[in-house]
């Protein structure tokens, strides 16, 4: 039943059950046990239009939350942190974005811990490296070449099986690739490190991954900057 049936049946405000609830959830999850925690997960949520964040800490074994701080910073890991020290469980490795706040934290607090720098944000890092550079050559480029580049931006994130044929879209990104060689060279680092995931193993993907760097820091555009 939702809270308002709940309510309704009992005969009594809709706030009493909402609290009734509430309390029952604090006493059931508000203190998960630590002991057995062996790889957790960190980022932050947005919860309000007006920029309220929470750092949320899961366990990635179970995939249950066993912390939410607020705000984004190292600070909001404090109380996690002591509860970590009384638990005394021994944390194995740390998936998080590439936030400075949060590396700096781990690191401090659970130096024998490996970082796990997911995809999505590795990612999403080079998506937002290749559209700043479509930017700066945007500005850039003379009459013919900001026509070849206008509205090329979701084309270049696109993966390329997504590119929609009836919308010529694969020949509008073709054209600006052929136009301008940095932006063909971004480009194609992009796609090439989509197949780092794809590797059969660890020693496979080290040396994919270390070929993937040497060329981007030969190309000479700067886009692991």
């Amino acid at each position: 039943m939702t809270i308002l049936d709940v309510s309704q049946h009992l005969l009594v405000g809709w706030d009493i059950i909402k609290d009734i609830q509430k309390r029952n959830l604090q006493k059931r999850f508000s203190r998960p046990v630590l002991k057995n925690v062996k790889r957790i997960a960190i980022d932050e949520i947005a919860v309000k239009k007006i920029h309220k964040y929470l750092t949320v800490v899961l366990d990635l074994d179970s995939g249950a939350v066993i912390f939410v701080g607020d705000g984004k910073s190292s600070d909001a890991l404090n109380p996690f942190r002591q509860r970590l020290k009384r638990s005394k469980c021994k944390i194995e490795a740390v998936a998080c974005d590439m936030s400075p706040a949060y590396i700096k934290a781990v690191a401090e607090n659970l130096p024998k811990a490996k970082f796990v720098f997911d995809r999505f944000h590795v990612v999403k890092l080079m998506n937002d490296k290749l559209s700043k550079l479509r930017r700066k050559l945007h500005m850039e480029a003379d009459v013919l070449g900001k026509k070849l580049l206008k509205g090329t931006r979701w084309l270049l994130l696109k993966n390329p099986e997504n590119l929609d044929s009836e919308r010529n879209e694969r020949k509008r990104l073709e054209d600006a690739l052929a136009f301008n060689r940095p932006l063909a060279t971004a480009y194609w680092m992009k796609e090439q490190l989509r197949m780092f995931w794809e590797q059969p193993n660890k020693k496979a993907a080290k040396l994919y991954l270390e070929e993937w760097c040497d060329f981007a820091l030969d190309s000479g555009i700067g886009v692991l900057q």
